[in-house]
């Protein structure tokens, strides 16, 4: 169901983040992102000059190659433009984000290496959505290939005991006590019966 109707309004700006995930003939995965921040009037921007409605004042690519393991092996960052000329001067910068896995720690470590002055604070806001675009894109392609029935088991080492599910706790959906842990990961189920029964009922 869409937004309840609004008030009479001016439309001012547009941000845009696309993320799409592919898998590569290599075997490897890219994920990739672009930004776009667009104002519905022109305005007087001190190194661009006149910019137009429509003219993007961000316009950012950012690409994570990525292996089975969920570790970045390759990246490539572009900014086409921006609102001063020496923005893009940091985007080799993100070659920093190398050897990092996006399962553990993601965020910490990108904020330890790219944090502040080290980086673009736009590029740096698309990491987020492209993480989560990686695991929408590969995880189900490795249950799938590997024979893997139960969502509560490790994709990347099926033989092994499931570790803790990366979506525990997330969210309320993901509740431990909920009725969706009890079904996928009966294992780190805290809850009991009634409380799942109801919470699914909601």
């Amino acid at each position: 169901m869409p937004l309840s109707a609004a008030v009479d309004r001016e439309h001012i700006h547009t941000r845009e983040v696309e993320c799409r995930g592919y898998r590569r003939a290599d075997g490897l995965w890219d994920i990739e992102g672009h930004l776009t921040d667009i104002k519905s009037y022109a305005f007087t921007n001190e190194d661009r000059g006149s910019i137009e409605p429509g003219d993007p004042i961000h316009d950012m690519w950012l690409r994570l190659t990525i292996d089975d393991g969920f570790t970045i092996v390759g990246v490539e960052a572009v900014t086409d433009k921006s609102p001063y000329s020496i923005c893009g001067a940091i985007t080799s910068a993100f070659e920093q984000l190398v050897g990092i896995n996006i399962a553990r720690g993601f965020t910490k470590e990108v904020r330890r290496r790219l944090g502040g002055v080290h980086g673009c604070t736009h590029l740096v806001e698309m990491l987020r959505p492209i993480a989560t675009t990686a695991f929408q894109t590969i995880f189900p392609i490795l249950m799938r290939e590997r024979g893997i029935a139960a969502a509560h088991l490790d994709p990347v080492n099926p033989d092994r005991p499931a570790r803790t599910p990366p979506l525990l706790n997330t969210c309320h959906a993901f509740a431990s006590d909920g009725e969706l842990v009890k079904r996928h990961w009966p294992a780190f189920y805290t809850g009991d019966d009634t409380d799942a029964d109801h919470r699914a009922a909601e």
